[in-house]
């Protein structure tokens, strides 16, 4: 028998005497599995110093701006420089583009021509305007002379016929002093270049024209001595 203030031995039934053990409310907890022991951590390496960094230079100074003064004008645009006076003046819209072949221009520069021109015209008067006012007289002296004029020195023959014999030496007399002129303009337009073509017609009229009024005289005699000799009476 046991003591009654004992506990029972472990494995033994529990006598009637008493009621019996209420069971437990809830399963014990489950015991919690051991935890591993903790390994040490891996030692770390040991930080390298960091490459040095370049010293960074200082910006170049930035110019100051100078404020405007109060009150100031504003400055105006700048202009072009006035050309001085009497200095050559580009036309306006630029130069004209020539046309047509390009020729080089003359170094010496043109000169009047108006010395040959006066040449021409003196030579004129004394190659055709002459040898008609000799031709006209010449015609009027040869119909009043009929019979032609004999070799004596006796001018009373020309007296029927004074007045067309003073034209004709008129005409003569005019005719030699203009183609004297017109070949000594002549000459110098072409030796000066004023009016050379001009000058060279003129050279060519003035030694014509003697032959030229001389002709005119001659034929127009004939004519009126033979229109005179036809009208006088038999």
């Amino acid at each position: 028998m046991t003591d009654p203030q004992l506990p029972p031995p472990p494995g033994a039934r529990s006598t009637p005497d008493g009621p019996p053990p209420a069971p437990p409310a809830y399963a014990p907890a489950p015991t919690a599995a051991p935890v591993p022991p903790a390994y040490d951590a891996a030692p770390v390496p040991p930080a390298y110093d960091a490459a040095p960094v370049p010293p960074s230079y200082a910006a170049a100074p930035v110019p100051q701006a100078y404020a405007t003064a109060p009150g100031a004008y504003p400055t105006a645009a700048p202009v072009a420089p006035a050309a001085p006076p009497g200095a050559y003046a580009v036309p306006v819209g630029g130069y004209a583009v020539p046309s047509g072949a390009y020729s080089v221009p003359d170094a010496a520069p043109q000169r009047s021509g108006v010395l040959g021109s006066l040449a021409l015209v003196f030579s004129l008067v004394a190659a055709v305007v002459a040898p008609i006012l000799g031709g006209i007289s010449a015609f009027e002296i040869g119909r009043r002379l009929p019979y032609g004029v004999s070799s004596g020195n006796d001018l009373s023959v020309l007296s029927p016929a004074r007045d067309q014999v003073l034209w004709a030496e008129l005409s003569f007399w005019t005719g030699t002093v203009f183609g004297v002129a017109a070949l000594v303009l002549g000459i110098i337009a072409i030796r000066r270049r004023q009016g050379r073509g001009s000058g060279i017609a003129a050279l060519v009229l003035a030694v014509l024209g003697v032959v030229i009024f001389s002709a005119v005289v001659l034929v127009t005699f004939a004519v009126g001595g033979a229109a005179g000799f036809a009208g006088s009476p038999a």
